[in-house]
C-alpha cells in the first residue's frame, strides 16, 4: 500500500473539524451536488450548461434548448447520488451487484432507442440489466477496444463485488487505491449498454464517502487526461477483458495518482468549508458570468422557426411523446383487427394530398433532400392512429377510430394541440404538460371506443 502524505495530514485535519456546522456542511453538500452532476453527465455528451444544472437541481426549473432526456438524465443522476451516499453510509451493508443494477436502472431512467456507432440502426437500451449485446469503443488512434462479452459479463461482476467485499475486510489498500481499482476493473468489464462511466464515477464515491473522505468532481476539463490514463493503463494491464477485471493496483499508478490529485483538491475545499472559509472557484464565477451572459442575450433575440429549430422540436418534444402515445395504441389496438400509424410533416397548416410526407425517426444528419425540404418548410405535423374494424362489433361497413395530435409551426412559436398552449423555439413542454398530452390523448382515445358499444 503506497502512503500518500498529504491525503493522510488532510483527512487528520479533516476529521478534526467534525461535525461541521450546518450552514458550512449545506455549502459544501450543494456545490459538491452541482459540480458532480453536472461534470459526470458532461463527460458523457450531456449538453445541460452549469446554469442550467442549478436552476434545475435547485430550483426545479428548466431554460433553453437542452433535451428533454438530458433534462431527465440530469435529476435522475442527482437521486442515484443521494441513493449512493445512504448505502455508503451503512458500513455494515456489503456491496451488492443488486446496488449497482439499481444505480444504472436510475441514472438512465427507463429503456429507450440509441443510435448505433456507425449511425446505420437504432437499438434499444435496456436499464439496470447487463448487456446483451457487444460494446466497445473506437480509442483516440482509431482503433477498436473491446470490452467484456455478454457471456462473461455476469461471472466477472460476481468476481468484482466479492473482490471488493474482501478489500473492505482486509484493508491492505488505502481508500483511493481501492477507489481507482474498483472504478479500472468495473470499467474493463462495462457490464451495462449505456451509463456506465457514470456509474464508475458514483462508484468511486460510494468507496470514498464510505472511509470518511470528500467526495470527488472530475472535471470535463479533464476528459481528455482522464481518458488518456486509462488507456495508458489498458496498455500496462493487456487488452484481453479478463486481465483488465483482475488488474493489480500497481498496474494503475498513473491513474491512481491522479484520482489523488482529485482527492487532495476535495479534501482542500472540505477543509475551507469546515473553517467556514469561502469555497468559491475561479470556475465557479465564470460559470455564473457567462450564464448572465447567455440570458441576457436571450432576452434581446427570440429564435425564430427555421429548419434547425424545427428538428429540435421534433427530437427534444415529439419522437419522446411519439413513444408514450404508441403504447397507448399499442395497448388499445387488442380490440381491433388493424391498427395503422402516421407520422406526416406538411409544409401547409393542414394536410394536402401529395403535400405531406412520412417521417420516422432517424438522426437529422441522415434525411434525404425530400426530407430536409419538407423539414425546412414543415407548418405543421400530425400524430395519426386509425384503429380499424372493432373485432366484436358485427358491421357490414368499415368502422374506423382515428385519432389526431397537430402541431403548427408558426414564425416565433410552436402550437400544440389539445393543450391549446404555445411555446417559443428554444423552449418544449414541462413533463407535466406532456403527461397532460398523454391522458388527454388517452381520454379521448377511450371515449371514441366506448361510443362504437
Amino acid at each position: 500500500m503506497k502512503e500518500n502524505l498529504n491525503i493522510e495530514r488532510f483527512f487528520e485535519i479533516w476529521k478534526q473539524l467534525q461535525p461541521l456546522k450546518d450552514e458550512d456542511q449545506r455549502r459544501l453538500d450543494q456545490k459538491f451536488m452541482l459540480d458532480f452532476n453536472y461534470n459526470s453527465n458532461r463527460l458523457e455528451g450531456n449538453t445541460l450548461t452549469y446554469g442550467q444544472t442549478r436552476l434545475l437541481l435547485i430550483f426545479d426549473q428548466t431554460e433553453g434548448s437542452a433535451s428533454m432526456r438530458d433534462y431527465q438524465e440530469m435529476k435522475a443522476h442527482n437521486v442515484g447520488l443521494r441513493l449512493m451516499k445512504v448505502e455508503a453510509e451503512d458500513r455494515e451493508r456489503p456491496l451488492t451487484e443488486y446496488f449497482i443494477r439499481t444505480l444504472n436502472q436510475i441514472i438512465q431512467v427507463e429503456d429507450y432507442r440509441k443510435l448505433s456507432q456507425d449511425g446505420k440502426f437504432c437499438f434499444e437500451i435496456h436499464v439496470g440489466v447487463y448487456k446483451t449485446r457487444p460494446n466497445s469503443v473506437i480509442t483516440t488512434t482509431g482503433e477498436e477496444f473491446h470490452y467484456a462479452s455478454p457471456e462473461e459479463t455476469p461471472a466477472l461482476m460476481k468476481e468484482l463485488v466479492e473482490w471488493y467485499n474482501m478489500q473492505e475486510k482486509q484493508g491492505e489498500l488505502n481508500p483511493v487505491e481501492l477507489a481507482s481499482l474498483f472504478h479500472y476493473r468495473y470499467i474493463r468489464i462495462h457490464p451495462f449498454e449505456d451509463g456506465n462511466g457514470r456509474v464508475a464515477r458514483l462508484m468511486v464515491n460510494f468507496i470514498l464517502h464510505r472511509h470518511g473522505y470528500p467526495m470527488i468532481v472530475v472535471p470535463i476539463d479533464d476528459k481528455t487526461r482522464y481518458l488518456q490514463l486509462l488507456h495508458q493503463c489498458d496498455m500496462e494491464v493487456g487488452l484481453t477483458p479478463s486481465e483488465g477485471a483482475k488488474a493489480k493496483a500497481e498496474d494503475l499508478q498513473p491513474f491512481t495518482d491522479y484520482l489523488s490529485e482529485l482527492v487532495e483538491h476535495a479534501f482542500d475545499l472540505a477543509i475551507r468549508a469546515g473553517r467556514g472559509e469561502s469555497i468559491e472557484e475561479t470556475s465557479d464565477f465564470a460559470k455564473r458570468i457567462r450564464l448572465i451572459e447567455k440570458q441576457m442575450k436571450e432576452k434581446q433575440l427570440k429564435p425564430k422557426r427555421n429548419t434547425e429549430e424545427i428538428w429540435n422540436v421534433l427530437e427534444y418534444f415529439y419522437f419522446p411523446l411519439e413513444k408514450a402515445l404508441n403504447e397507448k395504441t399499442k395497448e388499445a389496438s387488442v380490440l381491433f383487427t388493424g391498427r395503422t400509424q402516421y407520422n406526416l410533416i406538411s409544409k401547409y397548416p393542414d394536410i394536402r394530398r401529395n403535400e405531406c410526407i412520412q417521417l420516422n425517426y432517424v438522426d437529422r444528419s441522415g434525411q434525404d433532400s425530400q426530407m430536409k425540404e419538407f423539414v425546412k418548410a414543415a407548418q405543421s405535423m400530425w400524430y395519426n392512429v386509425d384503429l380499424i374494424n372493432p373485432k366484436e362489433i358485427q358491421s357490414d361497413k368499415l368502422l374506423e377510430i382515428n385519432i389526431k395530435l397537430n402541431i403548427q409551426f408558426k414564425e416565433e412559436y410552436y402550437e400544440v394541440s389539445l393543450l391549446d398552449k404555445k411555446y417559443p423555439y428554444g423552449y418544449y413542454p414541462s413533463e407535466k404538460d406532456r403527461e397532460t398530452l398523454v391522458r388527454l390523448f388517452s381520454d379521448d382515445l377511450f371515449k371514441k371506443i366506448e361510443s362504437l358499444i
